[in-house]
């Protein structure tokens, strides 16, 4: 399970690493060019709350941390389906992988 660090919101975001591999992508993009815009993600069962949403800007401070060593091969259908989102009104919304490589 990695985790996404942003600013100073405690406890730190836990996302499984192959997501966070694939929104880290998405994210560097949009940042890149100067563009804010919000991710949103449902919690998993058994932790409070039902969903939650954050907004990133490029002054923000942001850091990923991966459990694993390695990046995973990327699934460039997901990483499309992120980064149409990402342009949406309503920004990135983390769903499941579809399982297509």
């Amino acid at each position: 399970m990695g985790i996404l660090i942003y600013d100073s919101v405690e406890p730190p975001i836990e996302i499984e690493d192959r997501a966070l591999s694939h929104l880290k992508m998405v994210v560097l993009a949009k940042l890149r060019r100067g563009e804010s815009f919000a991710v949103s993600w449902k919690h998993p069962p058994g932790t409070p709350g039902g969903r939650s949403t954050i907004w990133l800007n490029p002054a923000i401070p942001l850091r990923f941390v991966f459990d694993e060593a390695e990046a995973p091969e990327l699934n460039q259908k997901w990483l499309a389906a992120m980064s149409e989102s990402a342009n949406a009104l309503g920004g990135i919304t983390l769903s499941p992988e579809d399982g297509d490589r």
